[in-house]
């Protein structure tokens, strides 16, 4: 997305430059508006909007950066509006950190009719009737066209709430000039130990003084970064009964990795506040050698009018653990806002939108959600670097957790997180600290 959070998306090949996509709002912010909602009746009831006559002025919600550019979105609706003079559509952009509020504060007014949607939200925004049940207008055949990873993301208690948009994970990228000067075959890196390895050959060289960055600043980009490393050394974020099992095992062993890398010298002290455009400005400008991130960054890093490493720029799946190599989901859909007096031309638009003609155009921006896009050479040419890993890693994604009060949890991992990567406390502590109040958000 990014980012995004976004997202990212995603922040994707051929965005704008900007803050990243898969952070959130504040704590407060996201209990205060959550009861906030309870109270006026927005979560809660049916949806109250209206099919209205399938013509008409609409207005959309998207954010800045990640995923398909604000030009990429221009583009696409100047198309929609040839091809349905009778919708007009206003597009209102905003930070991925501000998506969420801004969906929740103007749903009381039904001031926007389609609205981007994290994958993260469905769960919040579908049992609050923020956005509509659009389960009877999927095609049955949709199911099987996208890809499982994508079907997923606007999916909450076997309903949909939403078309896959966006679709995203991180890869590993690689500055191959910076492996070669160092030695480093790029099969080494196959491994999150091959990384740690490899890192330490970079740094003894004196390539790059942090070989490594990362997105590690207190923001939703941290839990992607951690989802990813938690599913390699095989933890979860919840056990079967909907408990916090992120203090355990795996889980603990990933936070573990992610500090070491900091007090060995190997990831740049900077990544606790640094986001994903941070990491894809630091790896840019040629000051790290390897960084996690999302599709968008390939494009920007390998355009010689916006990176000092264009021509040397590589990118794999994401590295094995001990348990698996999972992408986190990041992905993104676009939603029918559930106050929305004009639904028919909003369905109408999203349709457009996530037609897999669309994509396939922007797939430089954002891979597209549908499996035969990737056996296609035009879809392929727009980014050869990219869709040979995607093909393998959006096939294996792992999912943060798919629970209402998402906001609030995640918001106290992130703190416990952060108190670890600065040696506050030791991860155990820390993530014991984080599950103790996440049950009670949870009410486990």
């Amino acid at each position: 997305m990014k980012s995004t959070d976004s997202t990212a998306p995603q922040a994707s090949p051929a965005s704008v430059a900007g803050p990243s996509r898969r952070r959130f709002l504040t704590a407060t912010g996201a209990v205060g508006l959550g009861g906030l909602l309870a109270a006026c009746g927005v979560g809660g009831g049916s949806d109250k909007g209206a099919a209205g006559s399938g013509k008409g002025s609409i207005r959309a919600l998207f954010m800045k950066q990640a995923g398909y550019s604000e030009d990429n979105i221009h583009a696409m609706t100047a198309s929609f509006q040839k091809a349905h003079p009778g919708i007009k559509v206003t597009a209102d952009f905003v930070s991925y950190e501000a998506l969420h509020d801004k969906i929740v504060a103007a749903a009381p007014a039904g001031t926007y009719d389609v609205v981007l949607i994290d994958v993260i939200w469905p769960a919040e925004f579908g049992s609050k009737h923020i956005v509509s049940d659009v389960t009877a207008k999927w095609p049955a055949s949709w199911k099987q066209k996208m890809l499982p990873g994508a079907v997923a993301t606007s999916q909450y208690d076997d309903k949909q709430y939403g078309v896959p948009w966006i679709l995203d994970t991180k890869y590993l990228f690689l500055n191959t000039a910076h492996l070669k000067k160092a030695g480093v075959p790029q099969g080494q890196l196959e491994t999150w130990d091959g990384v740690m390895k490899a890192a330490r050959a970079l740094k003894r060289a004196g390539v790059t003084k942090y070989p490594l960055v990362w997105s590690w600043q207190q923001a939703e980009a941290l839990i992607c970064d951690y989802a990813q490393l938690l599913g390699a050394f095989g933890g979860t974020f919840l056990d079967g009964s909907g408990k916090p099992a992120f203090n355990q095992g795996g889980g603990v062993q990933a936070l573990g990795f992610m500090r070491q890398s900091i007090v060995d010298g190997l990831t740049n002290p900077t990544s606790t506040q640094s986001l994903e455009e941070d990491v894809r400005r630091v790896f840019s400008a040629g000051q790290a050698s390897m960084a996690l991130n999302w599709t968008y960054m390939y494009g920007l890093a390998d355009d010689p009018k916006q990176s000092q490493v264009a021509g040397h720029v590589a990118v794999r799946q994401t590295p094995q653990g001990t348990s698996g190599r999972p992408g986190v989901n990041g992905s993104m859909a676009l939603a029918v806002a559930a106050g929305s007096k004009q639904q028919a031309a909003a369905w109408t638009y999203i349709s457009y939108l996530t037609s897999q003609p669309v994509q396939d155009k922007f797939a430089l921006s954002s891979l597209p959600v549908w499996k035969t896009s990737y056996d296609d050479p035009e879809v392929v040419k727009t980014n050869p670097a990219v869709v040979p890993q995607a093909k393998k890693q959006l096939g294996d994604m792992i999912l943060r957790p798919q629970v209402t009060s998402y906001n609030a949890v995640s918001q106290a991992l992130q703190a416990e997180i952060q108190n670890a990567l600065l040696g506050k406390k030791s991860p155990q502590k820390a993530l014991d600290d984080a599950a103790s109040k996440a049950s009670s958000l949870l009410g486990s």
